[in-house]
């Protein structure tokens, strides 16, 4: 989502690490630059009024014109105002109200409200809650019939409702079973409309003086941009929301919604959440974002991803495959683009990697999120001996896995080629070698990130 802010602004910065010395000229050229790259990003002008001026006030400040490196102390600057413009800290969801804690998700349709209900089932299930879900969505029986599916694949209880129902009738059932069966969490899923009209806003009313929720979640779907803010202000006049969860992050939208939201609501943005997959929502770090978009990446959150979707029992038997020198073979391939896959995909794990680093696989078409899609397709169409001894796969085989994949023959030729080279590549972590590696990694990483990686 923040590509083009981070690109902007990234070179921006790095115009001005090359000065030896800050002067009043090349601070108002580079907050000039700064200016145009957030109005470009949709980010409110009220914000970027305010962001300007709260930069340059502490830039002309002694501290930075006496710095040893003043082009890293106007960056950190910028950093941290960014900080401030996202809601300085993280905001945890209230879960110690007597139980159940209700949780109510409001947002107009097409936000993506009854997926990101799920998927914040998924998170709270994982930080050993018991959840509920429940549907009072009346005006579209698809969404009530998704919302049992998704909890099904979620893991989570769901209460049934129907088309035919008051929204109040629904609510007061769910409230009485997830009472008897003394469920932590209730996730209330409400009705949304194309645009905010009274009626909407009279049905959730009547269902928050019902249920009186803990937490009034707006869900809002980050490419509307600037209008995002103007949605969140006559909700929070019906609701009394106390945060904001954003979806869509992974979309081509400029990122103006996110840097905007805190400043102009009041309201704290308390998750992100990305793609159709259920998968649990992302927490908002207000410090790990204003990091992504300046470049210097987020491992602390690659890594709690990677904590949280990895398979740890596969993690730990590919790691004592490598530790023997065992053969790399189209299984673990196969397993290694799922975890990946689990974790976001490709992309998502680039964005959360510092720029120098973020670039390199960038430029290699084998690391692109599509062509992981090509690659299982021509996997599954082995045979179990085939991906066992890809080594079987020549002439006719080939042949016939392009034809069942509906990929060509030289594209399973390349495949082939790609396994090889990661053959080699494993081979460098047999024995001692993978131990004294991750020993090396885990040295230079910062003191929150030591013992996250399972022992080898």
């Amino acid at each position: 989502m923040f590509n083009n802010l981070s690109e902007r602004l990234q070179n921006t910065l790095n115009k001005l690490r090359g000065n030896g010395r800050l002067t009043d000229d090349n601070i108002q050229e580079t907050l000039r630059e700064v200016r145009i790259a957030l109005l470009e990003a949709d980010v409110a002008l009220s914000v970027v009024k305010d962001f300007i001026e709260a930069v340059r006030q502490k830039a002309i400040g002694q501290e930075v014109i006496k710095s040893l490196r003043p082009g890293d102390a106007l960056v950190k600057l910028v950093h941290d105002e960014l900080v401030h413009v996202l809601g300085d800290q993280q905001s945890a969801l209230n879960l110690n109200a007597k139980s159940p804690v209700v949780i109510l998700m409001a947002g107009l349709q097409g936000s993506g409200k009854t997926t990101t209900s799920a998927k914040l089932a998924l998170y709270l299930k994982q930080q050993h809650k018991s959840v509920m879900l429940v549907s009072a969505d009346v005006y579209r029986p698809a969404a009530i019939e998704q919302l049992a599916t998704l909890a099904k694949q979620a893991g989570v209880a769901h209460s049934a409702s129907h088309a035919n129902e008051a929204p109040r009738v629904i609510v007061e059932r769910a409230l009485e079973e997830a009472r008897r069966q003394s469920t932590d969490i209730l996730i209330i899923d409400t009705a949304g409309r194309l645009h905010i009209d009274q009626e909407l806003m009279a049905e959730i009313k009547e269902i928050s003086r019902i249920s009186n929720p803990t937490e009034s979640l707006l869900v809002v779907d980050s490419m509307v941009g600037q209008d995002a803010a103007n949605i969140a202000k006559s909700f929070d006049e019906t609701l009394n929301l106390t945060g904001v969860i954003l979806t869509k992050m992974d979309g081509d939208a400029r990122g103006g919604a996110a840097l905007s939201m805190r400043l102009i609501t009041g309201k704290p943005i308390k998750f992100i959440g990305s793609g159709e997959k259920i998968v649990p929502l992302e927490v908002f770090h207000p410090d790990r974002i204003a990091s992504r978009i300046l470049g210097m990446g987020d491992i602390l959150s690659l890594v709690e991803s990677a904590t949280q979707q990895v398979d740890k029992a596969e993690a730990d038997k590919f790691a004592k495959k490598l530790q023997k020198g065992q053969r790399f073979d189209f299984n673990d391939f196969l397993g290694q683009i799922q975890q990946m896959k689990n974790m976001g995909g490709m992309q998502q794990l680039l964005s959360k990697l510092p720029a120098q680093f973020g670039k390199i696989p960038q430029a290699a078409n084998m690391l692109d999120d599509k062509k992981f899609i090509s690659m299982e397709a021509i996997i599954y169409s082995m045979t179990p001996k085939e991906r066992s001894f890809p080594a079987l796969i020549a002439g006719s085989r080939k042949r016939r896995i392009a034809e069942g994949s509906g990929r060509s023959p030289q594209e399973v030729s390349q495949l082939l080629n790609q396994l090889q080279k990661m053959q080699k590549m494993m081979l460098k972590f047999k024995g001692d070698k993978m131990m004294k590696q991750m020993k090396m990694l885990e040295g230079k990483l910062p003191p929150e990130l030591m013992g996250k990686f399972p022992p080898f």
